[in-house]
């Protein structure tokens, strides 16, 4: 067992993630910087590579920024700051030609980009790959990071905390400041200081905080938990998009059925023991083609109705060989798992999808603390507001990523600063892990019953009360025994699930994907709900 760190490794620049976020801003930092990427999986298990949509940009003739703007302000319900909105938009294009350049596989329509149109947009304007525009970008980038030689790649490194000046350095210093990270090398099981003048928290959102989400195992939240233990302020952490229709199976793993499904006609109905009845006409004149958050609300009520697990979706009603031309992906995973669904209904649950907010940053990604950027699903722009426009997510990874390394470039780094090594030598090796896997569960499943898609005071007072339950415990645990990244996965998650607690109690109103029996109007004014740390 390690009595400290013994490792300290110093650099220009600390990013701590791997996905688009993260990568972006690694390579658009000068060459002559070095630059650590620390990764707590491999470098391409994030979300980014999951994302089957698109880049949204204005470049199609009929189009502008201002059209852009206006659906994305539509979308967040009130909530979007205009600033930060116009500042992505106008910043789309810029985004894009990057990309290009550095060789990403758009799909062309002649020597022209192809744009498709998704929901909540008013013109063509989603840049892609196919269907999965967010696998081609991440190998695009994978590719440049692994062949420039100022980026070292750390993987299996997981965030502990990170380093502040006034707390872990040999001679405290004020104000306070970030100095870098400590970091679990899981392949030797021993904490490392990582040292940097500049830290970007570059590590996505957090499903996993609930039972059910199409969100990869990284997604614990540990970036918004790090910086909110550090004292930075977060913001509109109760919208949580849901997507409605993921697959339901023990082997499934996030898979998610395309809601394209149900605008080829697939239809939602209960299970057999209910009489596979259809019940979205019950729920809206649109039935399943009503908005998403409207199908995961339906879907969630005649869940908890009816104390089912899950909901069936039927497109076996259309002919054998439409299906293998629409859904050919969907039809072979579900083939896998023993689904036929040219014959039988597809079993699917809502899932967590997309976290709206996150760290407070500004127009440079800049957070509260010196030192400390915040880029991509981790941070709270004020973009998103409270409902995500579709294919803005990855716009704002890219935009935020250069914004961050601009700034980087342009404030000199301060003198550098001895930190104390990580030291573990009053705790011993946890002897019961169980502890650990049963509290995950737990937390996930009272998250998804009381804080999922329909919220009401009594359901966020009982998640409350089991979450402190649970800090105190975890607290413990993290005290006494050694670190390791399922207890901080766990500890990060039981921080944000806090925070979306204390933030869902604080809207009273129901807004965008925020939605509460107890207050189903919505109020004039519209504000973001931003929580601010005790001072410590």
């Amino acid at each position: 067992m390690n009595t400290q760190a013994t490792t300290t490794h110093v650099y220009d620049a600390l990013i701590i993630g791997s996905g688009l976020a993260g990568l972006s801003t690694a390579l658009l930092l000068p060459p002559h910087w070095r630059v650590a990427i620390v990764t707590k999986r491999g470098i391409a298990d994030g979300s980014s590579g999951w994302a089957q949509g698109g880049i949204a940009a204005v470049l199609g003739e009929g189009d502008s920024f201002e059209d852009h703007v206006r659906d994305t302000l539509v979308a967040g319900a009130g909530l979007c700051d205009e600033r930060a909105t116009r500042f992505v938009v106008e910043h789309a294009p810029e985004a894009i030609g990057w990309l290009r350049a550095l060789g990403t596989p758009f799909t062309q329509e002649g020597d022209r980009l192809h744009l498709t149109r998704e929901g909540g947009h008013s013109h063509r304007r989603i840049v892609h790959a196919a269907d999965a525009t967010g696998a081609a970008v991440q190998q695009t980038l994978i590719e440049r990071v692994r062949a420039a030689p100022n980026i070292d790649v750390f993987e299996t490194h997981v965030l502990v905390d990170l380093v502040l000046s006034d707390r872990h350095a040999t001679v405290p210093e004020h104000p306070r400041r970030v100095l870098g990270a400590y970091v679990l090398d899981e392949a030797r099981d021993e904490v490392d200081v990582f040292v940097a003048p500049h830290t970007v928290l570059a590590t996505g959102g957090a499903g996993k905080v609930y039972l059910y989400t199409s969100n990869p195992d990284t997604a614990t939240g540990d970036g918004i938990a790090a910086a909110w233990r550090a004292g930075c302020r977060v913001a509109n952490m109760e919208f949580i998009q849901f997507h409605p229709t993921c697959l339901y199976h023990p082997k499934a793993k996030s898979f998610l059925i395309s809601e394209a499904v149900r605008g080829e006609g697939g239809i939602l109905k209960l299970p057999p023991h209910l009489g596979s009845r259809r019940f979205m006409p019950d729920h809206d004149p649109r039935a399943e083609l009503a908005p998403r958050d409207i199908v995961a609300r339906a879907i969630d009520f005649e869940m908890k109705k009816h104390g089912i697990p899950c909901v069936y979706l039927d497109i076996s009603h259309q002919p054998s060989a439409f299906l293998h031309e629409h859904f050919p992906n969907i039809l072979k995973r579900c083939a896998e798992l023993g689904i036929d669904i040219t014959r039988e209904p597809i079993p699917v649950v809502p899932a967590a999808h997309y976290t709206c907010g996150g760290v407070v940053t500004d127009l440079r990604a800049r957070t509260d603390l010196p030192g400390l950027y915040c880029v991509g699903e981790a941070s709270y722009t004020g973009l998103h507001g409270a409902n995500r426009l579709a294919s803005n997510s990855l716009l704002e990874c890219l935009v935020f990523a250069r914004a961050a390394a601009q700034d980087m470039v342009a404030h000199p780094a301060p003198p550098p600063i001895t930190v104390r090594p990580w030291d573990d030598s009053r705790v011993s090796d946890a002897d019961e892990q169980v502890v650990i896997s049963h509290n995950w569960d737990e937390l996930r499943r009272f998250m998804w019953d009381y804080v999922g898609i329909v919220r009401t005071d009594k359901r966020l007072e009982r998640a409350a009360n089991r979450i402190e339950l649970l800090r105190s415990e975890i607290h413990e645990f993290y005290a006494r025994f050694h670190v390791t990244r399922d207890l901080l996965e766990l500890r990060n998650l039981v921080q944000v699930a806090d925070l979306i607690v204390r933030s869902a109690q604080q809207r009273k109103e129901s807004r965008g994907l925020h939605y509460s029996r107890d207050y189903p109007y919505t109020l004039p004014e519209a504000r973001p709900t931003i929580l601010v740390p005790d001072p410590r």
